[in-house]
């Protein structure tokens, strides 16, 4: 079997996704195998990713991609996932390898009868026991393709898809046999995760839809970095502390599950191949009284909430990224995906309805005579970044109605100054008259504050 077309000018090598002992990334590189000329069918070719020795060092298709026309896909916004066996292990040794060369391959369909100006066939990959095909494989002759042609992926890297649109048929080419050529949708992926529809073509015999058909899609896990909350300010004097402890937390995104608006898909995976979704975290003062009286006080305050719907939306509009649930592919290419956040990170606890919530805090404090009180509350910062560091859009904020702290100052008693020795008058011994009575010394109430919601 031979190959032919010019290959692409490789994109720079990009850190590669890693799943257990898998390694998963992305190549603009593509050599055609075969297409429909001279056929009575639409016009369409298919292509091997074939990522460059150098920039990618092991890596394999996980099947063809099938385009429409017979344009040349290098240098244009094709894109399509490649893979290679981490150097590592697998958490599970039981579990093997991540890749495996299929054992063999099942003929679909070939051109015979169809007039086109070359032989080819589609295949699909007959996978060892414990893994899976994720595509087809195209030949431009009738023969069986190179077994490393393809790799096959370990069953738990991957899950369980279902056929989405028609991308080409044979239908009208005269051919002797039929054959249908149809898109991946992933599922909807687990709070963490991504799934990946690799793009690339799968073929069954027929025009029908297939039914009973095995898709698989790509398991991706969200990088997430959690740190522990900001350290809670304390008071030592009545003037709250300037500086306060703030703690930052991020979400490691794949440049494909994000819509930039200032870079195509191309550009992206070019220049920024990932994104980083960070949240960082700081105690602000909601108000801060000093009691100098001899009884208790109240205190009250309003705290604003500065979430709502509007800065989700513009942020999902301007991002396609959706805290409140899944989000799915914007781009304009032929791959798909499902991705969900951690709940922890986007503070998007099931069937809370805190991000829509704008609704003011009335805060009220009691403070102990002579005390200094200040109340605080956790405002997270959201802001989304390109590799380079620079923002995709603007930032905005959550404020955790749950994260209420209050914090007193109490000044020391003033000193009891003791003569000295040497100008102390000769004691004198006051007659007794009755039994001395021990003094219970009574401790101060500590503060108290509430937080509700305020209509005003």
């Amino acid at each position: 079997m031979t190959i032919h077309d010019e290959a692409a000018t490789p994109t720079r090598h990009m850190e590669p996704i890693r799943h257990d002992n898998l390694l998963i990334n992305f190549t603009t590189e593509f050599h055609r195998i075969w297409d429909s000329a001279g056929s009575r069918a639409k016009p369409a070719a298919f292509w091997r990713p074939t990522p460059a020795p150098d920039a990618l060092p092991g890596y394999f298709p996980l099947g063809d991609v099938i385009a429409a026309g017979f344009d040349n896909l290098n240098n244009a916004s094709a894109v399509a996932v490649v893979v290679c066996e981490a150097q590592v292990a697998s958490t599970d040794p039981a579990k093997g390898k991540a890749l495996s060369r299929p054992d063999d391959f099942e003929l679909i369909w070939k051109d015979s009868g169809s007039g086109s100006k070359k032989d080819g066939a589609i295949w699909r990959p007959i996978p060892p026991e414990g893994y899976v095909a994720l595509g087809c494989v195209c030949s431009n002759d009738h023969d069986k393709p190179s077994l490393n042609a393809v790799r096959c992926v370990r069953a738990d890297l991957v899950t369980a898809s279902k056929v989405n649109e028609l991308i080409w048929s044979d239908k009208g080419s005269g051919a002797k046999q039929s054959v249908s050529v149809w898109s991946i949708a992933p599922p909807v992926a687990a709070p963490g995760e991504t799934h990946l529809a690799p793009g690339i073509a799968i073929s069954d015999n027929g025009y029908a839809r297939p039914e009973s058909f095995s898709a698989y899609s790509l398991r991706m896990p969200i990088a997430l970095k959690m740190n522990a909350r900001p350290v809670a300010p304390t008071l030592n004097g009545r003037i709250p502390p300037s500086e306060l402890d703030t703690s930052t937390h991020t979400a490691k995104l794949p440049w494909f599950t994000i819509k930039d608006p200032l870079l195509t898909p191309l550009e992206q995976l070019r220049s920024s191949p990932f994104y980083l979704l960070q949240r960082t975290d700081r105690y602000l003062l909601v108000g801060h009284e000093h009691n100098p009286e001899s009884a208790n006080r109240t205190f009250r305050w309003t705290a604003p909430r500065v979430q709502g719907p509007a800065s989700l939306l513009i942020f999902a509009r301007a991002t396609s990224v959706k805290f409140e649930g899944q989000w799915q592919s914007s781009m304009p290419t032929a791959m798909a995906f499902s991705a969900h956040l951690e709940d922890d990170f986007t503070q998007s606890k099931p069937h809370s309805t805190e991000w829509f919530n704008s609704i003011p805090m009335e805060i009220i404090a009691f403070a102990p005579k002579n005390r200094t009180v200040a109340v605080y509350l956790i405002q997270s910062d959201y802001r989304l970044l390109r590799a380079d560091g620079t923002p995709v859009t603007d930032s905005f904020s959550y404020t955790d109605g749950n994260s209420l702290h209050i914090t007193e100052y109490t000044p020391e008693e003033p000193e009891t100054i003791t003569p000295s020795l040497q100008t102390m008058a000769a004691p004198v011994t006051p007659p007794i008259t009755e039994t001395a009575k021990p003094v219970t010394a009574v401790q101060p109430e500590p503060p108290i504050a509430t937080v509700t919601d305020s209509e005003t």
